[in-house]
C-alpha cells in the first residue's frame, strides 16, 4: 500500500527533523508499505500553534489531498497534532484520511483510562482543547503540561544537536512527571517534532513506568489498518452521509465554475 504522510513543517526549514521523522516512520511501517513524506512548500509550515497561520497552510494540505487521489495513494495521513484540514479532506476523498491528534487519542483510550498531554508551549493549549472536545475526550484528560519552547525553531536544534536533544528530553520528563503525579496513566507529546524525537531516542515510558505514546507510529499503523479495512469493504471507507457528504452530480458543474475544475475530484462531471 502507498500512504501520503503530510508533515506540516516547511520544506528546507526542518531538515534534521525530516531525517528523524523518516527513521521513525520506517521503523513503524510494514516492509511492503510505501510512505511518502511531504512537507509544506508554498506558505506556512512554521507556526501551526497560531490559528491564523494554521488556516493559511491548510489550503496546501487540501490541494495535496487532490494530488494523493490523482497519484493513486491509498490513504492520506496528516502528521500534525491539531489535525488541520482533517474534516475538509474527508469530504473530498473516498480513501481513509487520518490525523495525528485523533489517531493518538484513539490509541491512548485503549492504553489507559485517562491521559496527559505534554505541550510544546502554552500557546498550543487552545488548539488542543478544540481537538479534545471534538473527539469527546474531555473527561479522560488529566491536563496539559507545557514544556516551554516558545520558539518552534528551537525544536530543529534539538533534532540536530545532542545537547539540545538532551535538554528537550529533560523538559519533557519534568512535564511528564507532573502529569503522572496528577494521575495521568498515558502521556502524549502534543507536537509531532517532539513525538519523533522521543521515539528516535527510545523513550517510551517515564521512570515510574507511565507509557509515552509514539503517536507517529500509532498514525502509521492506523493508516495501514484503515487501508486493509477499506479493501474488505469494496474500497469504500469514509461515510458520505451528512458530515462528509459531497455535492451531487447535478450541481458539481456550478461549483467547479465558481471554485475551479479540481474541486471534489472523485465526482464525475454532471449532465
Amino acid at each position: 500500500m502507498k500512504l501520503w504522510y503530510q508533515s506540516v513543517t516547511r520544506n528546507g526549514r526542518f531538515p534534521a527533523y525530516n531525517a528523524v521523522l523518516r527513521r521513525v516512520i520506517d521503523r513503524a511501517k510494514e516492509p511492503d508499505t510505501i510512505v511518502e513524506i511531504h512537507g509544506i512548500e508554498r506558505q506556512g509550515g512554521t507556526g501551526d500553534q497560531y490559528r491564523y497561520l494554521a488556516f493559511l497552510q491548510s489550503v496546501e494540505i487540501l490541494e495535496n489531498v487532490h494530488r494523493a487521489i490523482e497519484e493513486g495513494f491509498d490513504a492520506f495521513l496528516i502528521g500534525n497534532i491539531g489535525n488541520p484540514g482533517l474534516l475538509e479532506a474527508r469530504e473530498v476523498a473516498d480513501f481513509p484520511v487520518l490525523g495525528l491528534g485523533e489517531a493518538s487519542l484513539q490509541v491512548m483510550r485503549t492504553m489507559g483510562e485517562n491521559f496527559g498531554l505534554i505541550t510544546i508551549n502554552e500557546k498550543y493549549k487552545p488548539r488542543l482543547t478544540d481537538m479534545i472536545r471534538h473527539s469527546d475526550s474531555e473527561r479522560r484528560l488529566v491536563g496539559m503540561f507545557p514544556m516551554d519552547f516558545p520558539r518552534i525553531f528551537d525544536l530543529e536544534d534539538a533534532c540536530r544537536e545532542e545537547a539540545n536533544r538532551a535538554e528537550l528530553i529533560q523538559r519533557f520528563t519534568a512535564a511528564g512527571d507532573a502529569a503522572s503525579s496528577d494521575g495521568a496513566e498515558v502521556l502524549l507529546a502534543a507536537g509531532g517534532v517532539v513525538v519523533a524525537l522521543l521515539a528516535d531516542s527510545g523513550i517510551d515510558r517515564l521512570n515510574d513506568g507511565t507509557p509515552v505514546l509514539n503517536g507517529i507510529a500509532a498514525l502509521i499503523k492506523q493508516g495501514e489498518a484503515a487501508v486493509c479495512l477499506s479493501q474488505q469493504m469494496s474500497g469504500s471507507y469514509t461515510s458520505k452521509r451528512l458530515a462528509h457528504a459531497t455535492p451531487s452530480q447535478s450541481e458539481i458543474a456550478g461549483f467547479r465554475e465558481a471554485y475551479g475544475a479540481r474541486v471534489y475530484p472523485t465526482i464525475p462531471d454532471g449532465k
